[in-house]
């Protein structure tokens, strides 16, 4: 499982039933019903923290507890027109992006000497949405936040309600960021390895590893099929789904910056311009910067969470793939982008 699904798995035992309002416990019913009619595929966890087993559910491999938070998302959720989904592909920049549209929402509100990113995980400040949404019970939790509400996701586009990916005034706007498959792949596989140290489990061999992705069993994979339906989404309803590269923002991320202010229609004034509003905010979320603060180099044992804050970062680099796979695996991972992506205007070269 990812780093902010296990990070923010609701802290109540949801299970319980008399803690379930009824129209949540007639979404677990339709859960517990479904589950044994799905296909299973071995996760990268073993049976760990109990959710390595996927469930292939239309076309996706998903984990039950994930699933079952967007069982109750169709069900339950009301969407507003001011939400942002930020929404990726486990380990695309995820945290990054967090970080960085927290920091341009929310820019009026914080000085940048004493601002909440210097002090909180962006985990902390961005709410995993098909995590929280199970949150003690009901939508109270979700419905309670003010606008506009900005959650992050790693939902497939497919699987969200139409209300909130219609092109309609209504629906929400989301932010997608997908990396080149081969770098993603690298940092999942060091991501899931240390999941496993933390369960008392051996590593999981790159090789094993690869064997799954590459196929398409991997959380919330196929990989390719994740990030095609934000790409087509985004072509067909470009004011509500902005996609990104995380290549791209690497390269230059103040024009990102803009752009993701642009298309959330903040974009920044003349003034904020003037005064280095934009290189605030990219120096505030830098990988360098964010990665050695204290709040996210300690272990916090207070949050009694499965995945630590050092453990959202590692290298945050383009290209370092080449380090861990081979020749082959590279080729092969290539060719399946290049026969998924052929003739729809998008690649990773």
């Amino acid at each position: 499982m990812s780093c902010s699904e296990i990070s923010q798995l609701p802290s109540t035992d949801i299970k319980e039933e008399e803690k379930l309002d009824e129209g949540y416990q007639k979404t677990y019913q339709k859960f517990d019903e479904i589950y044994p009619t799905l296909p299973k595929g071995d996760g990268w966890l073993g049976d760990g923290f109990g959710v390595g087993q996927f469930l292939q559910y239309q076309g996706f491999w998903i984990p039950s507890i994930p699933l079952r938070g967007i069982m109750l998302i169709h069900d339950h959720f009301k969407p507003r027109p001011t939400d942002i989904i930020l929404s990726t592909s486990p380990k695309c920049g995820t945290t990054w992006l967090r970080a960085l549209i927290f920091a341009i929402i929310n820019r009026n509100s914080y000085d940048f000497h004493n601002h909440p990113l210097l002090s909180s995980n962006p985990q902390d400040l961005v709410l995993f949405f098909e995590g929280y949404i199970q949150e003690g019970g009901s939508t109270s939790f979700i419905e309670s936040l003010p606008s506009p509400r900005f959650l992050s996701s790693h939902i497939p586009f497919s699987l969200f309600p139409n209300s909130m990916t219609s092109s309609s005034a209504s629906a929400c706007r989301f932010v997608y960021i997908c990396r080149d498959p081969k770098d993603a792949f690298v940092s999942m596989w060091h991501f899931m390895n240390k999941l496993r140290a933390r369960l008392e489990l051996p590593p999981l061999p790159i090789e094993d590893a690869f064997e799954l992705f590459h196929i398409g069993v991997s959380l919330n994979g196929p990989f390719w099929d994740h990030v095609l339906g934000f790409w087509k989404a985004s072509l067909e309803s470009p004011n509500k789904v902005l996609f990104l590269k995380y290549e791209h923002v690497k390269r230059d991320t103040s024009a990102c910056v803009r752009k993701i202010a642009e298309f959330l229609e903040l974009p920044f004034s003349a003034d904020e311009e003037n005064e280095g509003i934009v290189d605030k905010i990219v120096k505030l979320c830098s990988f360098e910067n964010l990665s050695n603060l204290d709040v996210n180099k300690k272990v916090d044992d207070e949050k009694h969470r499965f995945i630590k804050n050092p453990e959202f970062f590692r290298k945050g680099r383009v290209g370092d793939w080449i380090n861990h796979l081979t020749p082959e695996m590279a080729e092969i991972l290539d060719q399946i982008t290049k026969e998924k992506f052929q003739g729809i205007g998008l690649s990773f070269d």
